[in-house]
């Protein structure tokens, strides 16, 4: 089991690492829309700060020898689903393209941030 680490994303703000790779895996913590040099929340809206989620995930998931296109799993937690569906939605798609991973999304309570996102993907080299 290794823990990763990157500089490109933001720091982990209690004991849990960015992202964890076992059995082929890679499985990250929670992504929000926070700057990782400046740990300040980036955007006022739903697009924005899921685009800046997305990216942080990616940086993420190319620390530990993955990507996007191999993530399988995504859980994704919004402040307000009813609200920032759609607009969600249609960064999601576009970020992720003709992928299609599995999703699951949930509201919750995420204080100064309205999404959240985590993912299980497979390692580069393996299926």
């Amino acid at each position: 089991m290794d823990i990763i680490t990157t500089q490109r994303a933001p720091r982990p703000a209690g004991a849990y690492g960015q992202a964890v790779v076992a059995n082929g895996f890679v499985f990250t913590a929670g992504m929000a829309p926070v700057d990782a040099d400046t740990g300040d929340v980036i955007g006022n809206g739903i697009v924005e700060q899921t685009e800046h989620t997305l990216n942080n995930l990616r940086a993420v998931l190319e620390a530990a020898g993955s990507s996007i296109d191999r993530v399988v799993k995504v859980t994704v937690h919004l402040e307000d689903v009813e609200r920032d569906w759609p607009d969600f939605d249609a960064v999601f798609g576009k970020f992720f393209g003709g992928h299609r991973p599995a999703r699951t999304a949930v509201g919750s309570r995420l204080g100064d941030i309205l999404v959240e996102i985590d993912a299980i993907a497979v390692v580069a080299g393996d299926n």
